[in-house]
């Protein structure tokens, strides 16, 4: 597994709809992953409402800031069907059988995944898409962009082996 596992799956949860079970989770996450605590330390402040409405603010309008990685790369178009399916292959390759409720290019299972399985290279195939969320969630200025940040700081750039 690698290093970075604890921040995947802690990202994972950060990058989920605020409910209930995230609030009870937020100390730890705090001091499992460090590297989060500009989101975590925004969340434990804000009221829960004003918390879960900014997470749709920013993520369920529009695909401004899609959580869907093949959204990234394919838009909307039939490539995107194909990108799903090789989603799929690559959890089931690894032993694992995608059943979630989103379509299994969320970045959250995504993350997941990374974080069960020491496989990044799906993150690392998506580094552009995930590059740009990033850039929008800054230009946004909303919390979430850090979470991004700690993410893409663990990934190498496209083909150099460099870290951002």
């Amino acid at each position: 597994m690698p290093s970075d596992a604890v921040l995947y799956q802690a990202a994972a949860l950060c990058l989920t709809y605020p409910d209930d079970d995230f609030r009870a989770r937020l100390p730890l996450l705090r001091e499992a992953a460090p590297q989060l605590r500009e989101f975590t330390d925004h969340a434990a402040v804000t009221p829960p409402q004003e918390l879960a409405a900014h997470y749709v603010q920013v993520f369920d309008f529009k695909n401004r800031h899609s959580l869907y990685l093949s959204w990234w790369r394919d838009g909307d178009t039939r490539r995107r069907g194909m990108s799903l399916v090789r989603f799929k292959e690559v959890y089931r390759a690894a032993g694992l059988e995608f059943t979630g409720e989103e379509l299994p290019d969320f970045l959250p299972a995504v993350l997941e995944f990374a974080a069960r399985t020491g496989d990044t290279g799906l993150l690392t195939e998506h580094r552009e898409g995930l590059g740009q969320l990033r850039a929008r969630l800054t230009d946004f200025g909303t919390p979430y962009a850090s979470v991004l940040d700690a993410v893409c700081a663990t990934l190498p750039i496209a083909h150099t082996g460099i870290r951002t």
